[in-house]
């Protein structure tokens, strides 16, 4: 339990595609629960490797709540994760101005030039693990392991919306302005956003014009 109104589950010990995987199927097993008046709360919340369910103490019983979700979550471990990726969502391509003032940044501490950072960017097709920090921030699964470059020493006091930022080993973009320590690399429109939601798939795509 976090405080009186919100249940954690954890269902693995760190980002990993597997662990995203597993808690992606539970999010989809309970928000569906949900949808059919069988679960009773606020919202569920999915993270790299759990979920957070918020719910009204005065309404609940947070011990009957846990053990009902604890009983839907062991079914869910039992479940064939064959369907994982017929299940996830829909793919969506977002264009990109490479123009950010850290590509230089990370090219310089992978050893590339910013011509492969920019394709090794470009070049997998990224999970969203979860959406937090901000409203339709994207934290995304999928990173090439050599353009992982550490967060700033001291952080922006302001990013731009649409700024893609690398911060350690992960990428996403800022929806709105906000500070922020990533490394920026390009620039995309931040209204693409909107419409995300965790287990769909993103891939970047090199833009010339506007993004």
């Amino acid at each position: 339990m976090i405080g009186e109104s919100c249940l954690l589950c954890r269902l693995g010990n760190g980002p990993s595609l597997a662990n995203t995987r597993r808690v992606h199927r539970a999010y989809r097993r309970l928000e569906r629960t949900r949808a059919e008046g069988q679960l009773e709360v606020h919202d569920v919340v999915p993270a790299y490797d759990s979920l957070a369910i918020h719910f009204d103490p005065l309404a609940i019983d947070a011990e009957r709540l846990q053990t009902q979700v604890e009983l839907w979550l062991s079914e869910i471990e039992n479940d064939d994760p064959g369907h994982d990726d017929a299940a996830a969502g829909p793919t969506a391509t977002l264009p990109v101005r490479y123009d950010g003032p850290d590509l230089q940044r990370v090219a310089d501490h992978a050893g590339l030039s910013a011509a492969e950072v920019v394709k090794r960017h470009t070049a997998p097709t990224y999970t969203v693990a979860a959406i937090g920090f901000m409203p339709h921030f994207p934290y995304l699964l999928g990173l090439d392991p050599l353009l992982a470059t550490p967060r700033l020493a001291s952080p922006r006091v302001r990013v731009s919306a649409g700024a893609v930022g690398i911060g350690g080993d992960q990428t996403g973009v800022y929806p709105q302005d906000s500070p922020g320590g990533w490394n920026l690399i390009g620039t995309t429109d931040p209204k693409r956003l909107r419409s995300l939601r965790p287990g769909d798939r993103l891939r970047f795509a090199v833009s010339e014009g506007r993004a």
